[in-house]
């Protein structure tokens, strides 16, 4: 819908009314997604958190794996060792060979003992990180679980709603057209700031819809006269008068419908 230069103040409070109802029943079908699709996205951000610490807590037990195997090769090579220098002590020639085989016998018998140690510490770490992989395995699946449920909850609010949330935004913006760029302007501008999203609100019992304030009599007269747009003083919402709101809200409830 293209704008025109020669829009009445009536055609712009019918519009903005309009724009509002389409507005607020869009602002009702988010309402019912409520907080899902964040919780959706963190629990998205946490499963692949955890399954990144699933695959460094796999190599740190692959890493030592690898040192528990490079530790045996230590003590196999080192009793070779010990096994030859036992040999080379039954023909020693004198003390002072007999005291440097020893000596070599004592460190490679040293590397064994320390090697082992290391081994049985490296095996200690392996059983904790077991633990801890599938402390978090079970983490993983349970939120996988929790992800599903809230996943399906969520496809099952938007297939009832994807249609009419479709067809909302496509009237949200022929509407919108239809106003020229500072009123529309302002009426985002109080969307943002007030209670539940409503900048343009008509008059029951004398009290601007969403306030406790009366308007008083002269300027109700003012408003239903359609001549000029008129803000609520106390909140700063656009007024329209009650037989106005009726109407616009049965064209836009068929519209929908």
């Amino acid at each position: 819908m293209a704008k025109s230069k020669e829009v009445t103040v009536e055609e712009k409070l019918r519009a903005l009314y309009d724009l509002q109802l389409i507005d607020s029943r869009a602002d009702e079908i988010k309402n019912v997604r409520g907080e899902l699709p964040l919780e959706i996205e963190d629990l998205e951000d946490e499963i692949v958190g955890l399954n990144k610490r699933l695959s460094n807590l796999d190599e740190d037990v692959t890493n030592l794996k690898g040192e528990i195997t490079a530790k045996k090769l230590v003590i196999e090579d080192a009793k070779v060792l010990v096994k030859k220098y036992a040999e080379q002590q039954k023909n020693v020639r004198n003390n002072r060979e007999f005291n440097s085989i020893s000596k070599e016998t004592e460190y490679q018998e040293l590397e064994i003992e320390l090697a082992e140690k290391r081994i049985k510490e490296y095996k200690a770490k392996i059983e904790q990180k077991n633990e801890v992989i599938t402390a978090t395995k079970e983490n993983i699946a349970k939120q996988d679980d929790l992800l599903k449920h809230k996943s399906d909850e969520l496809n099952d609010i938007m297939s009832d709603t994807v249609k009419e949330e479709a067809l909302l935004l496509k009237k949200s913006k022929e509407y919108s057209a239809l106003i020229d760029d500072h009123l529309l302007k302002a009426y985002n501008r109080i969307r943002s700031t007030v209670k539940n999203g409503l900048a343009v609100v008509s008059i029951d019992r004398g009290a601007s819809g969403g306030s406790f304030f009366t308007i008083p009599p002269q300027r109700q007269v003012e408003i239903a006269g359609r001549k000029k747009i008129i803000t609520d003083e106390h909140s700063g919402r656009i007024l329209v008068d009650g037989a106005l709101a009726e109407e616009e809200k049965e064209k836009i409830d068929k519209l929908l419908k």
